[in-house]
C-alpha cells in the first residue's frame, strides 16, 4: 500500500482548538476517549475523575499536547487515534 502522507508535529506546530474540535468529531469519540493517561499532565490534573466538560478538555489539550493520544491519522472525513490497526486504513 502506497500513501501519500503529511506529517505534523503538534508539539512544534499545535494545534488550534477548532482544528482538535474537527478531529475529536471525526473520530466519533468524547475528548476524554483521545486523552494519553500515561502523560504527566493526566496524573496532575488527575483528569481520571472526568469532572471538565469536553470544552475544557480540549482547551487543555491544546495548551498541552502531550495529553493527545498519538498518532493521529486523518483519511477524508474520518480519523483515527492511537494505536492504529493498519486493516483499517483504506485509501
Amino acid at each position: 500500500m502506497n500513501l501519500d502522507i503529511d506529517a505534523r508535529d503538534f508539539f512544534k506546530d499545535p494545534l488550534t482548538e477548532s482544528e482538535l474540535k474537527k478531529i475529536v468529531k471525526m473520530t466519533g469519540k468524547k475528548p476524554s476517549e483521545l486523552l494519553r493517561k500515561r502523560d504527566k499532565m493526566y496524573k496532575e490534573k488527575d483528569l481520571g475523575k472526568n469532572e471538565k466538560t469536553d470544552s475544557e478538555l480540549i482547551k487543555l489539550m491544546v495548551k498541552n499536547p502531550g495529553l493527545i493520544l498519538r498518532p493521529i491519522i486523518i483519511l477524508k472525513n474520518k480519523a483515527l487515534v492511537g494505536k492504529i490497526d493498519i486493516k483499517n486504513i483504506k485509501n
